[in-house]
């Protein structure tokens, strides 16, 4: 049993114990709703962030970690369609770590991330852990009652549409893993052609130049790991504009999260592979590691971009992009359940759904490699 399986049990055991009607979605989509009024719905998520499996902590200054934690629980505001106005953090420390400044970072990042949605700190909890730090991040947002958007709504023939980019938070993973680290003040500078005192040849400026150039995009996608963006504007624009017809946020993968949404609407999809926007600095770094950029960008997770459908009829109207952050179409909604295609060049196959899973069978298989 996955942790997708286990979900879908205990949701079926909830069903028949729904003792408030105020209760609108509980599990099964990004937050669950509930009644504030006759007009208003309450979306509310938590998100769980543990050392050693969502983050390495002698690769994470506790300022970002902060702001991530935060941002994965925005995201999921956003992929409902509401505008996220409160928030509780509850943390465990081992006793060395709550003795050094990590606690004071952590919440100068939380806070700084937190001011700029305009999101209140309203609560939280500390406790003390033996071996390891663990972060629970809770975020509740607001949204017109019968505006939010369910994984449940997609249509056979309704397009599909994804935020931004994909594949730069896997790939900073990976570099993580390779030994890249990033400081509270940025990447550690390298030594520079020509550092001897004598003037450097063009060779050598050349040299310096794809350097640069290089150490832009390592930071570029070590940001997208340590340091995610919730497309907040989007959803809201997606939710209040009442444009897509279901939604999920890019956390386990596009490959697995496509398969999620497919099966609450019971439809099937075919995406087109030359049409999937990967991250250009992936593109640029993937080819010295023998990394795959496709498959960075299929089942690659943690980029927390919003993948959504839309009526045919309704395309003309979205957006362009939504502070800054452009969309692209990357496929349809067909009417075969279960099935999830992609297709490049004339040619279609099947696309499984490889993104993170937390209790694989086989631990030691990654689908990146």
């Amino acid at each position: 049993m996955n942790e997708f399986d286990f979900i879908r049990n205990l949701r079926e055991q909830t069903r028949s114990r729904k003792h408030s009607p105020r209760l609108v979605t509980g599990i099964g989509d990004d937050a669950s709703l509930i009644a504030q009024t006759a007009n208003r719905h309450l979306a509310v998520t938590t998100d769980l962030l543990v050392e050693g499996i969502d983050f390495h902590l002698d690769a994470t200054p506790p300022g970002l970690l902060g702001q991530k934690a935060l941002a994965v629980s925005l995201s999921d505001i956003a992929a409902m369609g509401a505008r996220p106005f409160w928030s509780f953090v509850s943390f465990g420390l081992p006793a060395e770590v709550w003795k050094s400044d990590f606690k004071e970072r952590f919440f100068a990042g939380y806070l700084e991330l937190a001011d700029r949605y305009g999101v209140t700190l309203a609560g939280g909890d500390v406790s003390r852990t033996k071996d390891g730090v663990v972060v629970d991040s809770i975020v509740l947002g607001d949204v017109a009652a019968g505006a939010a958007v369910l994984r449940s709504g997609a249509k056979p023939g309704d397009q599909i549409y994804v935020t931004g980019t994909l594949g730069g938070a896997a790939a900073g993973l990976k570099l993580i893993e390779m030994g890249a680290r990033m400081g509270d003040s940025g990447l550690a500078s390298l030594p520079q052609p020509g550092a001897r005192g004598n003037s450097p040849t063009v060779r050598e400026r050349s040299e310096a130049r794809d350097l640069d150039a290089e150490l832009e995009a390592i930071e570029a996608v070590l940001l997208r790991q340590l340091r995610p963006s919730a497309r907040v504007g989007w959803g809201i624009v997606l939710g209040e504009e009442r444009l897509a017809t279901a939604m999920i946020d890019i956390s386990d993968g596009l490959s697995s999260d496509l398969a999620h949404l497919s099966a609450e609407s019971n439809v099937g999809a075919l995406i087109q592979s030359a049409q999937i926007p990967i991250d250009k600095d992936v593109i640029r770094l993937c080819g010295r590691r023998a990394l795959d950029p496709l498959a960075l960008a299929l089942h690659g997770g943690e980029d927390f971009e919003l993948l959504f459908t839309v009526s045919a009829d309704e395309t003309a109207r979205l957006p362009k992009r939504v502070d800054g952050v452009p969309v692209t179409h990357i496929g349809e909604v067909t009417d075969q359940p279960g099935s999830i295609r992609i297709a490049e060049k004339g040619r279609t196959w099947d696309l499984p759904a490889e993104g993170f899973e937390h209790f694989k069978d086989d631990l030691t298989r990654d689908p990146l490699k």
